[in-house]
């Protein structure tokens, strides 16, 4: 027995040691591989990130006086050196040589295989596109092209982030962004990490047509998991009225001349329209609009906002305040046809709102957004990013002058075909221009300013405050994604003379705010903002050894050569956040307000008095920070980091301001 035993140990000895020398084996492999994957990321970059030459700024810049805030920026190459998840994070990169890169050019073969099979996935498609809805229902399509909505997932930012988390958590993040920005590509299983310009019609679209009027269940929180019913355009769709006026419309063939068969020929129309009182009601957004990450961190609250809200207590729903007459405020309903069928106009009902006003705006080439079933047949997108809109083409000054020789791109060498596309994208600016006061009113309904209040005036200095009031009783200002709204109140402080003394919420060259993620103040060019006020909410992670640091995206710093997300190891719903990160929300209650306060030390004042304040209250739909955490996956349509940080800094808007002089024998006046 007792060399039985011997030989038994001395076997599992020799088991237990080969897998050892195996697992060491595997683990030296997969390091090597990361290493040489992490070393080809930075050698040779993805070819549409494109990025500026990296320029030292200058050692004496002033950039509260520079007009160009984005002059000498450092978003350049060597700021993947600044990056917060290290450069083991990018081991595991899905993002790498293969068909996952976004934006690669294709090997021609490869290109038109792809193309063909997705032209036979598309024409078997069970997903219609908003395109084939806008021949009955044009109000609705113009309202939803220029939407929030509509550029869910065009949002060349998005797709960045989206595909940061995965580079950042070994793709173990998944789909979870694109559940509720391309549900339908979700729905088919699309590669997350897939450019725009390659994807289905209706997952590029974002929340489209099908989305809402193809979901037959209540699926509630469940952050975007959604299924959305599959069939072509004669197939069934959901409405809160049910079926009555189409049973009416179908009847009627002599006026209407529709056709629900097809085989036959005619104009194509959904046979039915179930009722579906859900699309009514709070709960229906709350799909995704209340979101849960997959670590239980609580990303979105705005269900749980409203559910507590004044406007819930009143019986005042989402619909009514952003699908009514006026954006923003519960004005009731227009009244009108549903849909417009060869020239008919249906029996006229309540008509809702489809445009869904808030704090984004486009970023991309107008020839793509707005979503337009025009210029979508004309061109593909993959041309449209091509036609130089700021060059003039396809108008007459540049046509007459541009020379000969002019080398045009291939789709766009027909004179002809540019001044058609000029006309397209001037009905595109012009519904973009139609946004935006869209949004300034409605962030105007949402935003208040008090007057400003001197708390101080004398040989220490000079103190000052504002309020920043929510005028909405529906939800937090702001909310839903709010840790990555800018809503900053900008202050300041002049002389006599009209020379700048003190100001806060002012931008580095960058355009970026002087916070803790500016680049500049990191650098130590420029002084933090110590007296910043942003209503922007913070990710806050926790750190091995305790304490909290803020962080950009949801990804805790880790040295791990392979971090993904791990399931909690405790209910979450006992701390009410996961154990590794938590969110700082800045958001203002409804009806309620936050006192921005301000001091400015005697030794600064040094031109002479009165002094004059001046409060700006800013929007921005995105901080400038996000460009810099998420380039080193590249941005859809080759698009470089300098040109969407101008963009963004271009598109900011000023809700309210105020105005003040100081004086020593009064409080000041307004």
């Amino acid at each position: 027995m007792k060399d039985k035993r011997s030989t038994g140990n001395t076997n599992d000895s020799r088991i237990s040691l080969s897998i050892l020398l195996l697992s060491f084996s595997i683990v030296g492999f997969l390091f090597l591989g990361i290493s040489q994957q992490a070393t080809a990321l930075y050698q040779d970059p993805p070819a549409q990130q494109d990025p500026p030459t990296q320029q030292d700024p200058p050692a004496q810049q002033d950039p509260s006086g520079s007009d160009d805030l984005l002059e000498d920026d450092m978003l350049g190459d060597d700021m993947l050196g600044d990056d917060m998840l290290g450069d083991d994070m990018l081991g595991d990169d899905m993002l790498g040589d293969d068909t996952s890169e976004v934006g690669k050019e294709e090997e021609p073969e490869k290109k038109d295989e792809a193309s063909a099979a997705h032209e036979k996935i598309f024409a078997a498609s069970n997903f219609p596109s908003a395109d084939e809805c806008a021949l009955c229902h044009p109000k609705q399509y113009k309202e939803w092209s220029v939407s929030q909505h509509a550029y869910s997932q065009l949002s060349p930012m998005m797709m960045s982030m989206q595909n940061a988390m995965n580079v950042g958590t070994s793709t173990t993040n998944g789909d979870f962004c694109l559940r509720c920005h391309a549900p339908v590509g979700s729905d088919i299983g699309e590669p997350f990490s897939a450019s725009n310009l390659d994807r289905h019609p209706a997952s590029r679209e974002g929340i489209t047509c099908v989305t809402c009027h193809r979901m037959s269940a209540g699926y509630r929180k469940v952050s975007g998991r959604i299924g959305i019913d599959q069939g072509d355009i004669f197939d069934s769709v959901k409405g809160a009225l049910g079926n009555e006026e189409l049973a009416r419309v179908l009847a009627d063939t002599k006026q209407f001349k529709v056709n629900t068969d097809r085989d036959s020929v005619g104009r194509a129309i959904h046979g039915e329209i179930e009722p579906f009182f859900e699309l009514t009601t709070p709960a229906f957004c709350g799909t995704c609009h209340e979101v849960f990450a997959p670590n239980g961190l609580r990303v979105h609250e705005l269900l749980t906002e409203y559910r507590n809200s004044p406007a819930a207590e009143e019986g005042i729903t989402c619909n009514d305040c952003h699908m009514g007459k006026e954006q923003g405020i519960p004005t009731g309903y227009e009244w009108g046809p549903a849909a417009v069928v060869g020239g008919k106009e249906s029996a006229p009902r309540k008509l809702t709102n489809h445009f869904f006003a808030g704090p984004d705006y486009s970023l991309i080439h107008e020839g793509i957004f707005p979503v337009n079933k025009k210029a979508n047949e004309f061109k593909d997108l993959s041309e449209w990013i091509l036609f130089d809109v700021e060059a003039g083409w396809g108008t007459d000054q540049f046509e007459d002058s541009c020379p000969d020789d002019y080398e045009f791109p291939e789709s766009w060498a027909a004179i002809d075909d540019r001044y058609d596309a000029r006309d397209i994208i001037d009905d595109q600016i012009e519904l973009l221009e139609w946004a935006k006061t869209q949004r300034i009113e409605v962030l105007k309904r949402g935003f208040g300013l008090s007057d400003i209040r001197i708390t101080d005036d004398d040989e220490d200095g000079l103190g000052f405050e504002i309020d920043v009031k929510n005028l909405t009783k529906g939800h937090n200002l702001p909310t839903g994604f709010d840790a990555e709204r800018v809503f900053v109140v900008q202050i300041d402080v002049s002389d006599s003379a009209g020379n700048i003394v003190f100001q806060s919420g002012d931008r580095d060259p960058n355009g970026d705010l002087r916070d803790s993620f500016s680049l500049y103040v990191r650098s130590g060019e420029i002084q933090l903002d110590q007296q910043l006020f942003n209503l922007q909410s913070k990710f806050m992670s926790r750190n091995i050894r305790g304490g909290d640091r803020e962080q950009v995206l949801t990804i805790n710093s880790s040295v791990s050569a392979l971090p993904f997300i791990r399931p909690a190891s405790r209910p979450n719903n006992i701390y009410g956040h996961p154990k590794g990160m938590r969110k700082h929300r800045r958001g203002i209650e409804p009806l309620g307000k936050r006192t921005a306060s301000y001091f400015v030390d005697a030794e600064q004042l040094t031109g002479e008095g009165p002094y004059t304040i001046e409060a700006r209250f800013i929007s921005q739909s995105l901080p400038v920070n996000l460009i810099h955490q998420t380039m080193h996956v590249g941005f859809d349509y080759n698009l470089t980091p300098r040109e969407l940080a101008k963009k963004l800094v271009d598109g900011a808007v000023v809700i309210a301001q105020r105005k003040t002089v100081t004086s020593k024998s009064e409080e000041g006046s307004k």
